[in-house]
């Protein structure tokens, strides 16, 4: 086990920082993405995913938008203040107003609960080619 823990922090991880209130979305994603090789840390509100994000380098932020405290899209607006990270929402609200709010806010993809691994896997990767490519 070890050795594969090596080999994975060896070829470049992504570290994603879930933010969602619900412990089970928060486990079906951490399993879901480090089966497919992804290093996850977990927040359960908006305001300790802000506190993990200054506390460490993460390529892609998974936020949901109904939070305890801060709103999802109050939260969208500090990280992007903060950091130019990936931002996917994933969220349960499916109105074309929260969507523009959302990536009005900094938010570089929007996907609706429920969804299936592939195509969240698809847009994290898409998110963070853009990133890539605006750094060159």
């Amino acid at each position: 086990m070890l050795g594969v823990l090596m080999i994975r922090y060896a070829v470049g991880v992504q570290k994603i920082l879930v933010v969602d209130d619900e412990l089970q979305m928060r486990r079906v994603l951490r399993a879901s993405l480090y089966a497919h090789g992804y290093e996850v840390v977990e927040a359960a509100s908006g305001e300790e995913g802000l506190t993990k994000l200054s506390a460490g380098r993460y390529d892609c932020v998974l936020l949901d938008l109904n939070l305890p405290g801060l709103d999802g899209i109050d939260i969208c607006r500090a990280i992007r203040a903060r950091s130019q990270v990936s931002i996917v929402v994933v969220s349960i609200r499916d109105s074309e107003r929260d969507k523009a709010a959302a990536r009005n806010a900094g938010a570089d993809d929007y996907i609706t609960k429920p969804f299936g691994i592939d195509e969240l896997l698809s847009r994290i990767k898409s998110a963070s080619r853009r990133k890539l490519g605006s750094r060159s």
